[in-house]
């Protein structure tokens, strides 16, 4: 395996056997042209096709591919955080995690390296920022992506155009401190959750071209983010509002005291 510590990049996959060759051809090129980068692949039982044997099959010929077969998984969320573990645990300065699918462009990565390297601790993908948008978007799914980045930064207080694109990238520290946290949502608003404990970090948000897949999002994944959205709304309101990265009137304060 190549280890290179520069930069990996996470993508569950399920049921890709029909894009997962034209993904992985991208990938490829990205990680040529920067001669750096390390893709781990993680599947689990919600797969029913040929992705695992493919993605293994792509593992064994390029070792710049680790593939992850996680039948523990229970979600998409367990997905996200197995393959976040892998890459941490390897020792990498900077972890991009993206949909598999083609809903996400490998080629927009060197965007993301280049936002970490001026110093912001997390970049953020957004397509309701000058230069992105959306391909073909279902109309419940951009319902659901807009109407959700409103509600959570009218509830939570967050301030992000995009709070719900899954193209994100940490430094190692940040990512430390996610994977530390009980994260309490278990679908598609671990997006969200993310980004709002994250508010506090120095991140920048860098336009991106999204390409909604067909797939709809399950009434149950509806529901644990309307859950989820009512814990973090709450705990604002009794003041107790979560924060990975401490608020920066909080570290001005603590800094006084100790001089005091």
């Amino acid at each position: 395996m190549i280890c290179d510590r520069v930069f990996a990049v996470v993508v569950p996959m399920a049921n890709e056997q029909e894009t997962i060759k034209k993904f992985s051809d991208s990938l490829r090129s990205v990680l040529d042209s920067l001669a750096a980068g390390h893709v781990y692949i993680v599947v689990d039982k919600v797969s029913t096709d040929e992705t695992l044997t493919l993605a293994n099959q792509l593992s064994e010929t390029d070792d710049r591919f680790s593939t992850i077969w996680a039948p523990e998984n229970r979600n998409i969320v367990d997905a996200y955080i197995r393959g976040l573990r892998e890459a941490y645990a390897c020792g990498y300065k900077a972890i991009i995690e993206m949909d598999g699918g083609l809903s996400h462009d490998p080629n927009e990565i060197p965007n993301f390296l280049k936002a970490l390297s001026e110093g912001n601790q997390c970049v953020f993908g957004s397509r309701y920022v000058h230069g992105g948008r959306s391909i073909d978007p279902a109309i419940k799914r951009a319902f659901l992506s807009k109407g959700g980045t409103i509600l959570s930064n009218l509830l939570l207080g967050s301030k992000l155009k995009d709070m719900t694109s899954g193209f994100e990238a940490f430094d190692r520290k940040v990512l430390e401190k996610i994977l530390s946290y009980p994260l309490k949502s278990r679908a598609h608003f671990f997006q969200t959750e993310i980004r709002y404990l994250l508010r506090y970090t120095k991140y920048k948000e860098i336009p991106i071209v999204y390409k909604y897949p067909s797939n709809s999002i399950s009434n149950k994944a509806i529901s644990n983010s309307i859950y989820c959205l009512c814990y973090y709304f709450f705990l604002r309101i009794l003041g107790r509002a979560p924060s990975l990265i401490s608020h920066p009137g909080e570290i001005a304060a603590a800094k006084e005291g100790i001089k005091q």
